[in-house]
């Protein structure tokens, strides 16, 4: 399983400040970056003299983008009043431009070439005093310990900084939007809480009902911001999920509660939170359920980036912790942020947002088997979590050696690497429990599919692949595109599919296709390829997937193969009525596929030819002998003869040799 001795790995420094203050600097003394004043400076009595208080720190080197736009505007207001006196003392009043405009004698061309020079001198000034602003923003560093804006001061703050990065479109804007009926938003949060919540708890399954109560409650109660956007927030993700068609009423209604939670944003998203890392992580289970409007990529990257900041990567010192139950809801909001990271970015093919020897953090307490008895049945129990959990270090620890690793030579030994790793997930799928929803089940099957193929596929630190893996890419490639394939069919309400679900479709038929191109010979016609040897002590490698019923006919891999990439097809058209970028993945496959399936069509239609003329042969000789006419068997029936070439072997000639030795 994953690597869990974490004693060897370096602690990261948690929202250190750029630069110290310049007392601290010149007594060479460490500065905490506390605002207004840092800490030294308080106990010194010294609290103007810190940089945070005067415009003393380097350009660029600011601590807060608060405290740097506050420093900015009044460098603008010192600016504008010198400009004010100097002119007042030179006796010169800046005309007023709009009563010039009014005044001017359109015949008196001089007039409106000196309104022309104002108004481009204003314009200039103005231009410039924004360009420096933005330029100011650029070099800030933004953390989730600095303190937000006040909205109802200024229309920046970190909700409005997060929402524009992460927006795709604009959500739709609505009018004033009621609470749905108890009933309805009852069964939304079940369906939440069954298929989602089981897989990423990280807040208390309570907490949410007893939100629900108080909103539906007679008395005017006070909500805070961030428990409304959680309670819209699970209402929307639990009504997007059960869309079937973009556009329809569960769509419809998603649209109508992100939109509500979106007006909770600014207090919901207020940096320096565990809530919101929780608010972030329920955006971004939203944007994978409805990627034209959010990208799910920049959001978790903004959420591991605060869940840095907080220092939750690192578990406390055992000495601190007072609440057992407190960090244990520490360590599961961690990895649910962990188990999205290493999810969304796989399926985009890119780094995470931070490696496995950056934290420090132990899973989550297992329930005790009495707590799991008395728990509520199937999905409510917290087992699913824990199980991918195991599995996101699990795929984090080959994916950074495989695809994210600095060294560019191969390993030195890629196939070991590759079954060691392929072993461990295999103890993982054989540790699963017995008493798993089956939804849950299948979801985990699929997983396990995807892990191998990404796992064996060429990379950069394994380029070169044999016959047996090209084998096992084939069958498991086969085997989870047939199953999605099932699963799309019969709606993708069983667990929690997204938008990601396509990408993954996309990218097991593309090594599907790969393979095919690089052995179709091998993997349509050729013999079994045995499995290879390792050397003692070593893992096995996984075994082929595919089982031989006793007495039941073997479909060729030709006709297997053609009846999946149509199936991929149909898939993909599914997937593409619920989101517009899947319908882009189903041209592309299309294009890509285009050539292999004619080639496999044709090869189908042989092989049919072939199976109907031995069929019609049989059935005359069957014919024959009810008509009690003596009949040579058919060629197919006949009993081989035993072939003898003088001076030849014929075992060396099956083998490809040639005369024998004499």
């Amino acid at each position: 399983m994953p690597r869990s001795s974490f004693s060897l790995n370096p602690l990261l420094k948690v929202s250190r400040p750029v630069s110290a203050c310049s007392r601290c600097r010149a007594a060479k003394v460490k500065c905490d970056g506390k605002l207004p004043a840092c800490t030294a400076c308080e106990k010194a009595g010294r609290e103007s003299e810190c940089s945070a208080a005067n415009d003393q720190f380097a350009r660029g080197k600011e601590r807060s983008y608060v405290a740097a736009l506050e420093l900015r505007i009044e460098k603008l207001e010192r600016r504008l009043q010198y400009a004010k006196n100097r002119k007042a003392s030179l006796g010169f009043q800046e005309p007023d431009l709009s009563s010039l405009a009014q005044d001017v004698d359109r015949r008196n061309s001089m007039a409106h070439i000196r309104a022309a020079i104002h108004r481009k001198a204003a314009r200039t000034r103005e231009n410039s005093d924004v360009n420096s602003l933005i330029s100011d923003f650029g070099f800030l560093s933004v953390d989730a310990n600095t303190r937000d804006f006040e909205p109802s001061s200024t229309n920046m703050t970190f909700a409005r900084l997060v929402l524009t990065a992460v927006t795709n479109d604009e959500l739709p804007g609505l009018s004033e939007v009621e609470l749905p009926p108890r009933q309805t938003a009852h069964s939304l949060v079940q369906f939440y809480i069954t298929h989602i919540y089981s897989f990423y708890p990280f807040f208390q399954e309570a907490a949410l009902f007893n939100i629900m109560n108080d909103l539906y409650h007679d008395d005017d109660r006070v909500i805070k911001d961030s428990d409304l956007w959680l309670f819209h927030m699970v209402l929307a993700i639990g009504s997007t999920a059960q869309s079937r068609r973009l556009g329809d009423e569960h769509y419809q209604n998603g649209l109508v509660y992100a939109r509500k939670a979106i007006e909770s944003a600014d207090r919901a998203l207020a940096p320096g939170y565990v809530t919101q890392i929780q608010s972030l992580l329920l955006l971004t289970q939203y944007s994978m359920l409805d990627p034209a409007h959010f990208d799910s990529w920049h959001l978790i990257g903004i959420t591991t980036r605060a869940v840095v900041d907080l220092g939750l990567h690192q578990d406390p010192p055992v000495s601190s912790v007072a609440d057992k139950s407190a960090l244990d809801m520490r360590r599961r909001i961690f990895y649910c942020v962990y188990s999205l990271d290493r999810a969304i970015s796989m399926v985009h093919a890119r780094c995470f947002s931070f490696t496995d020897n950056a934290i420090n953090v132990a899973f989550p307490s297992t329930p005790s088997k009495k707590a799991v008895h008395e728990a509520m049945p199937g999905p409510h129990s917290p087992d699913p979590a824990l199980l991918m959990f195991q599995l996101r270090r699990a795929q984090s620890f080959w994916y950074q050696e495989l695809y994210q690793s600095h060294a560019s030579a191969p390993l030195p030994d890629p196939s070991a690497y590759i079954w060691q790793m392929c072993y461990e997930m295999q103890e993982w799928a054989a540790s699963l429990p017995q008493k798993l929803p089956a939804s849950v089940r299948q979801l985990f099957d699929q997983e396990l599919r995807y892990s191998y193929v990404y796992c064996i596929a060429p990379s950069a630190r394994a380029p070169e692949i044999t016959d047996y893996n090209r084998t096992l890419i084939f069958e498991y490639a086969l085997a989870y595109l047939d199953t999605m394939h099932d699963i799309a069919q019969n709606g993708l309400n069983s667990a929690f599919y997204t938008y990601h679900d396509a990408l993954k479709v996309y990218f097991m038929a593309s090594q599907l296709l790969a393979v095919l191109w690089d052995a179709e010979q091998m993997l349509l016609d050729g013999p079994p390829v045995p499995r290879p040897m390792v050397r003692p002590g070593t893992a096995p490698p996984p075994p082929n997937p595919r089982r031989h019923i006793q007495g039941v006919p073997m479909e060729s891999n030709a006709s297997r193969s053609l009846s999946c990439l149509e199936r991929v097809d149909h898939t993909l058209g599914r997937f593409g009525e619920r989101w517009n970028e899947s319908a882009m993945l189903k041209v592309s496959f299309e294009s890509m596929a285009r050539e292999t399936v004619q080639r496999l069509r044709s090869r189908k239609q042989m092989e049919s030819a072939s199976l109907d003329s031995q069929q019609q042969q049989q059935q005359q000789y069957q014919s024959r002998a009810v008509q009690g006419i003596h009949a040579v068997p058919p060629p197919q029936q006949q009993q081989p003869r035993e072939v003898r070439w003088i001076g030849v072997d014929p075992g060396q000639t099956m083998r490809g040799g040639g005369p024998a030795p004499p």
